[in-house]
């Protein structure tokens, strides 16, 4: 008989846990795992035994149990909505929400601490949002500058890192930020051998020796995420091997972390950071950042250029180093070594009688321009540092860890901006230009294109020499009339303008500006004369296409404005996903309604003191009363779960 009990009981509780799970689920519209509706049923088991020993009284005679039911309901009802309010299902698995908690315990720690430097050099007023006019003009911006410098120092490697990458942003920030963030230096100690062999051994699954007939314990370079070893191959061939930092990649995350959630709440908080587009910049920092954090993608760059060129005639003054892809993977990187030194340090090698400076920087020049133009691919950063002078009098490109990338689209209008600059159209250069950038709707296009034609009056008039600083100031006009460079194109004459220093540096005195437009002019960008008539061919096609229809459209629309009968069709809602908006739109709305009226009516009915009695205690009206008020509760949460949960798309 005690087991028919235990059996009879345990189908009860297992019929009420389904019931109170199943029913909160329903009610809330919203599934849920496993896990968290077995939870909940236990919640409305537990919400029960507590309503059965508050509001059960013998006398009422269990007239109130199914008040006592549904207000059990409704709290495994909160109990569903807060869960999946504070974790969402299908968010994260309880291991993974413990260690995103405990990464967030480490995050607090390290938001202390640049917390602590914002205040120690006086920025905290800027990234608060109490001082909301422009940090950056004038002698404030001047004085701020320096502290700001200091700041992203004592801040570490990712702040360094990009604190040099917004000093390049010549179109963003003012001139005394960009001369600053210019000195910012990331002063690196090596990690210790050990920890470097741990690296490797780990990479390889075995100790160096066994990989390396030779390794240089000592770093040629050490880098804030890499350090560059020189070594030499079992089979004799010297390379150069690029190891991952022990431990980098933690700390990169953490602060990258930081730096787009502190962008976020700067462009919520102030117009200076919202007028920059911070929070793109630090998105775009941080998918560069984790690019080098992954040498396998520098392996694939380099395999990307690689084939474009093999594709051409070899190139007979750049070349680049191959990859050694069998040891080669996420933390460690081996190439070829490339017998020569970087330019920053080449200064015998580049006094050679026989070596004929101009020459070698036109050709430079010039392959960049083809991985600009022609490829869409490039080096994002040919500083003097990446670019070797080798022992045979060409240069070597390394360091691909940071590369450009540039749609057809794009290139072809780049390649016109460039042509029209040599011709001194101002009309046309301003049209090509608003091929380039992102255009505003409120844009004055007759004080843009006399913007330009001033610009081109300046830089380019008979006799004047431009240099790097037309990209600087071609940088401030955009800004100035609102129009945005995208960072596709921002990255190419960032990528020109570092250019010019190592064409100097190779050639003193080269005209780079003037040269890029001759190898413009020459077609050697794009793949000749011939590929140029077959571009012009297609382009004139499409455009007779379009000539062909233009009159008979014309003639249609102009015969329709004369009779009266030119209108415009819209269709409301065409899309579905207004449709959808619409439609839970209303559904709140409604619910709203009834749960407002049921609440209403309850409390009306409950302050009724007549009428039939159900029991001696309570009457009828007040029993309709407690259950319309029960309804009122579960609709209102209803409503309130599905405004605060987030909509997916």
């Amino acid at each position: 008989m005690k087991a028919a009990e235990f059996v009879s009981a345990s189908l009860v509780l297992v019929l009420f846990v389904t019931a109170f799970a199943v029913g909160a689920r329903r009610l809330l519209g919203v599934r849920t795992g496993a896990l968290r509706t077995l939870f909940t049923g236990f919640v409305g088991i537990g919400g029960l035994a507590v309503f059965s020993l508050v509001m059960q009284r013998p006398e009422q005679r269990g007239v109130l149990t199914g008040v006592q039911v549904g207000s059990s309901l409704l709290v495994a009802m909160g109990f569903l909505a807060l869960s999946e309010v504070v974790v969402p299902s299908g968010s994260a698995r309880p291991t993974v929400w413990l260690r995103s908690l405990r990464s967030r315990v480490v995050r607090s720690r390290r938001y202390s601490h640049i917390s602590s430097i914002v205040i120690r050099h006086g920025l905290r007023p800027y990234l608060h949002g109490r001082d909301r006019r422009s940090p950056g003009y004038g002698s404030r911006g001047d004085r701020l500058a320096r502290p700001l410098r200091l700041a992203l120092e004592e801040a570490g490697a990712t702040f360094v890192k990009l604190g040099q990458m917004l000093s390049t942003r010549d179109d963003l920030l003012p001139p005394a930020f960009v001369a600053e963030l210019s000195r910012l230096q990331s002063q690196v100690t090596p990690a210790p051998w050990p920890e470097v062999a741990a690296v490797l051994h780990e990479a390889y699954g075995r100790p160096v020796a066994e990989v390396f007939a030779h390794f240089d314990e000592v770093p040629l370079a050490a880098a804030s995420v890499a350090q560059v070893h020189l070594a030499r191959l079992q089979c004799g061939e010297p390379v150069v091997v690029k190891v991952q930092r022990p431990g980098i990649r933690q700390v990169v995350e953490r602060d990258l972390d930081i730096i787009c959630r502190l962008a976020g709440t700067l462009e919520e908080r102030t117009h200076w950071a919202a007028s920059l587009g911070m929070a793109d910049l630090a998105e775009g920092f941080a998918r560069s950042m984790h690019e080098e954090l992954d040498f396998r993608v520098e392996a694939k760059n380099l395999a990307t250029i690689g084939n474009a060129w093999a594709r051409r005639p070899k190139d007979p003054f750049v070349r680049l180093p191959s990859v050694h892809e069998p040891l080669s993977g996420e933390r460690v990187l081996v190439l070829e070594r490339l017998p020569g030194r970087p330019l920053c340090s080449a200064g015998a090698l580049l006094e050679d009688p026989g070596l004929d400076r101009a020459e070698l920087a036109r050709g430079l020049l010039a392959n960049m321009l083809r991985q600009i133009m022609a490829d869409g691919t490039f080096h994002a950063d040919p500083h003097q540092g990446n670019v070797l002078l080798l022992d045979d009098g060409t240069v070597g490109l390394v360091d691909f860890g940071s590369v450009g990338r540039v749609d057809s689209r794009l290139r072809a209008a780049l390649l016109r901006l460039i042509a029209l600059v040599r011709l001194g159209n101002a009309t046309a250069l301003c049209d090509a230009l608003l091929e380039v950038v992102d255009r505003p709707e409120d844009l004055d296009e007759q004080a843009l294109e006399r913007a330009v034609g001033r610009f081109m009056a300046l830089h380019f008039a008979p006799g004047s020499t431009p240099d790097s600083q037309v990209f600087v100031a071609l940088f401030r006009m955009v800004a100035a009339h609102g129009l945005k460079i995208p960072p596709e194109i921002a990255a190419v004459f960032r990528a020109l303008a570092t250019l010019e220093g190592t064409l100097t540096r190779i050639s003193p005195g080269f005209d780079m500006v003037a040269e890029s437009q001759d190898l413009v002019a020459e077609q050697l960008v794009g793949g000749g004369a011939a590929a140029a008539r077959a571009t012009l061919g297609a382009e004139l096609a499409g455009a007779v296409s379009v000539l062909r229809r233009l009159p008979r459209r014309l003639d249609r629309i102009t015969g329709a404005l004369e009779q009266g009968r030119l209108f415009v069709g819209v269709r409301m809602f065409a899309d579905p996903r207004d449709r959808q908006y619409v439609r839970s739109l209303v559904h709140d709305v409604l619910l709203t309604l009834l749960g407002a009226t049921t609440g209403v009516m309850g409390t009306v009915l409950l302050n009724v003191g007549r009428g039939p009695m159900v029991t001696p205690a309570i009457s009828f009206c007040a029993f309709l009363g407690y259950h319309l008020l029960l309804v009122s509760a579960v609709l209102i949460l209803r409503v309130l779960f599905s405004v605060s949960r987030p909509r997916r798309q």
